[in-house]
């Protein structure tokens, strides 16, 4: 994997060449961050040294977990001190600020490069305010990977995983009687809710998932469906490893690729850590979408870029904007991140085949969802963010009480 990614990188000083040059000595281009983890860096070194090949000077500001990071990026900006371009999720991370004319609109660079016309639809309209793009999408991930050891699977006597998670419950035990964690996850609030989410779109199909996030019906979470789902949740509590509470999702990766785990839910940044490791996707680990490859819960990555005054900084950000959607830079960024590239007009035949997958379903609209926290307030994914990790994190709620603080949580955000 890393000979394709220098390969893809071989190339990009000609393609790179005709991004139009800083106009005097290159700028520092700050860039807020947090990708730490062994495959993020990986990948983050791919943006750098395309950077760097096209005269600019990268100047690398990383903070370990988003929170922590975004938190930093708006103290910054808040505080007039903004670094270049700082990393967000699509979503409505940035709204505070946009509102506040701290972040500059790219809709005139966009429109000159034509960007817009090969990125997901999802994405450029989760990046957008007011018909006016203000982040600059970089990536698609998909959320709804489930990775699980080829191994550990074989041990438990299993080939893979069944097409539902009722029916999986089953399987996640026989892992466990033979001595493996079933499932590795990393017990923090919003690895508990991708997990939940995983299982309502996977067995309450997208019919069910958008109505609960998108039309926000009450009647649907309400449902012997929904409920349900609740309860195939609850039942996962006893199939995680004592060790699960407060573990990074990078950690819970690795008991699965060590072979300590069977499987992990989590999107395809995972899959960076199988691959600068070393290992081969459905030959070391193997990779499923929601368990049946059917709908994507679609995200990415998105970078800002703070409404500065200096020329040479604005320079800085054209050239770094270019860069990162550079053909080449695009292909080998995501082959070292384990997403798949925002441009729809790039090569993709060097992708694994979990990537593939993934790849297909970005063809056709009707397979894919946005994920919850493009559809909903910052506020209101908080608050579903506490009632989920409440009932994950006691064995005594009841799906009632999972269903009621649902309720309650968007009859108050109304």
């Amino acid at each position: 994997m890393k000979a394709l990614i220098a390969l893809a990188l071989a190339g990009s000083s000609l393609s790179l060449a005709s991004i139009p040059a800083l106009p005097q000595e290159p700028a520092k281009a700050e860039v807020m961050h947090w990708w730490t983890s062994g495959g993020e860096a990986a990948a983050i070194r791919v943006f750098a040294d395309a950077y760097a090949k096209a005269g600019g000077a990268w100047v690398d500001n990383a903070t370990a977990m988003g929170e922590n990071a975004r938190a930093a990026a708006i103290n910054r900006m808040v505080g007039g001190n903004p670094p270049t371009a700082a990393q967000f999720n699509t979503g409505k991370q940035f709204d505070d600020l946009v509102d506040q004319g701290l972040v500059r609109p790219i809709e005139d660079l966009a429109a000159t490069e034509g960007w817009k016309d090969v990125m997901s639809p999802f994405l450029v309209e989760a990046a957008s305010r007011d018909g006016q793009l203000y982040a600059l999408p970089i990536n698609v991930h998909g959320q709804n990977w489930l990775f699980y050891s080829k191994p550990v699977f074989e041990a438990a006597g299993l080939t893979e995983p069944p097409a539902s998670w009722a029916e999986f419950v089953p399987a996640l035990q026989k892992i466990k009687e033979a001595g493996y964690i079933p499932l590795s996850l990393g017990g923090q609030p919003w690895q508990e809710r991708v997990l939940f989410n995983v299982i309502l779109l996977a067995d309450g199909g997208k019919d069910l998932y958008l109505k609960v996030y998108q039309d926000r019906d009450l009647e649907a979470i309400q449902s012997d469906e929904f409920r349900a789902i609740v309860e195939t949740y609850g039942q996962l509590r006893g199939l995680v490893d004592p060790g699960s509470p407060g573990r990074n999702w990078n950690d819970a990766t690795n008991l699965v690729l060590t072979g300590k785990a069977g499987a992990q839910v989590m999107g395809d940044w995972a899959k960076g850590e199988f691959i600068n490791a070393g290992q081969k996707a459905e030959t070391d680990f193997g990779c499923t979408i929601g368990l049946d490859d059917e709908t994507l819960m679609v995200g990415g990555d998105v970078f800002v870029f703070p409404a500065l005054s200096d020329e040479a900084q604005l320079a800085a950000q054209d050239l770094l904007a270019r860069t990162m959607l550079a053909p080449e830079t695009q292909v080998a960024f995501n082959l070292a991140k384990g997403s798949m590239p925002i441009r729809t007009d790039v090569d993709t035949s060097a992708f694994d085949a979990c990537a593939q997958k993934g790849i297909a379903l970005l063809k056709d609209p009707d397979s894919q969802v946005p994920v919850f926290d493009i559809l909903l307030s910052a506020g209101l994914v908080g608050s579903l963010d506490d009632v989920v990790t409440q009932f994950w994190n006691n064995p005594a709620a009841t799906p009632d009480e999972f269903v009621e603080g649902f309720v309650s949580a968007f009859e108050q955000d109304s």
